[in-house]
């Protein structure tokens, strides 16, 4: 069984920061692409940033320049580092793995629990 626990949410003012981590633990063998998405009150589930294994990055526009992306494949983990935060990030961010497990062929999608990020302004 694999399970992906975030940690770092909380209340920030407008222009902060907060950093985010996500460790993967349980039956791995590889990670793949390690991410997290946002999802917004009454808005849909969006992509926010993914990093690859070889540290290849991709970020929503809207985080571009803001946010950072990283990972520690020794420990499984991935974290972001979120400045400059404003109201409109305000979400529970939910942690992303593409997770293969020891005897298996295929990577399988993992998600966190999620962890709330407010922004107040």
């Amino acid at each position: 069984q694999v399970q992906l626990v975030e940690s770092g949410g909380g209340l920030v003012q407008a222009g902060g920061s907060l950093r985010l981590s996500c460790a993967a633990s349980g039956s791995i063998f590889e990670i793949k692409a390690m991410g997290w998405d946002r999802q917004a009150p009454g808005k849909q589930r969006e992509l926010v940033a993914r990093i690859r294994r070889d540290g290849a990055t991709t970020y929503a526009d809207s985080v571009k320049g803001r946010f950072t992306i990283s990972r520690d494949n020794a420990k499984n983990t991935v974290y972001l580092q979120m400045n400059s935060l404003n109201p409109e990030d305000t979400a529970v961010y939910y942690c992303h793995g593409d997770i293969m497990e020891p005897l298996k062929s295929d990577y399988e999608d993992y998600w966190g629990r999620g962890t709330q990020v407010t922004v107040s302004s």
